[in-house]
């Protein structure tokens, strides 16, 4: 089915199955722990489902304690493919806190709002990403600072990687990984240049038409590579991290997009 039947199909999958989980979610949420968040990526998984997205995983997200996933940034869909994958929470611009549903499904799924234009909120959002990181919670951080065109990566920017320092004490490391996301396909055909800036959603876009567009057209499969860790310490060199974790991204989507396997550092 296509257009707007779909598009009421998949809402309602997606809608009830919320409210069915929602109370067993507050309920998980009060008593702690973390099956919380395993409720939230049993949904994300609903939804991923009900809108026909498939996703691939190559490489294994790394066991290690703390953990800052680094992650390219193509479309609002890339944070149901990530919290489908894994229990995760999102860094996340204090803009996104308003937008319709998506703000609501980002506090439920404990997401991290950063002010970036007051310094000293910057700081306090750090220091939380930091002490939920060394609880053993695995954060997420869309490096680039915004959305692209998925048909290339954006520089990875290195002032959010202090939560990461933080997390740790002494003469220990936290761990960032770098994770490449890549949209290859839709209903099978492989998807080029035109196709895929079609598919991001990026620049001053309207959320809700891309939105509609997305769960109408379905058909998609993404592909998530996570590239070996690195570590990182107290004292470490934050834009070196930055710019390793940057390029092996950029080498993984770059082969995802041409069709190749993803490959790894040696």
């Amino acid at each position: 089915m296509i257009g707007p039947v779909r598009l009421v199909l998949i809402s309602s999958v997606a809608a009830v199955s919320l409210l069915m989980l929602l109370p067993v979610y507050t309920l998980a949420r009060i008593a702690g722990g973390r099956m919380a968040m395993r409720i939230a990526m049993f949904w994300h998984r609903i939804a991923l489902w009900a809108m026909g997205v498939r996703v691939t995983v190559s490489g294994r997200p790394s066991a290690d304690r703390p953990l800052l996933l680094l992650a390219n940034h193509i479309s609002w869909l890339d944070i149901i493919v990530l919290a489908g994958t894994l229990p995760v929470s999102f860094i996340a611009k204090k803009d996104v806190a308003g937008w319709p549903v998506f703000g609501w499904l980002a506090r439920l799924q404990r997401s991290i709002f950063v002010d970036r234009e007051r310094r000293h909120r910057t700081g306090a959002a750090t220091d939380h990403a930091a002490r939920r990181m060394a609880a053993g919670e695995i954060i997420v951080l869309f490096a680039e600072g915004t959305s692209s065109d998925g048909n290339s990566v954006l520089p990875f920017r290195s002032a959010l990687l202090g939560a990461a320092q933080r997390a740790v004490d002494g003469d220990r490391q936290s761990t960032l990984q770098p994770v490449a996301i890549a949209y290859t396909r839709q209903h099978g055909l492989p998807i080029d240049r035109r196709q895929r800036s079609r598919i991001a959603w990026y620049g001053d876009m309207d959320l809700l038409p891309h939105l509609g567009r997305i769960l109408s057209d379905g058909g998609l499969d993404v592909h998530l590579a996570f590239s070996p860790p690195i570590g990182i310490g107290r004292d470490g060199d934050r834009k070196a991290a930055a710019a390793i974790a940057g390029s092996r991204v950029a080498a993984l989507v770059s082969a995802l997009n041409s069709g190749r396997e993803p490959c790894w550092p040696a």
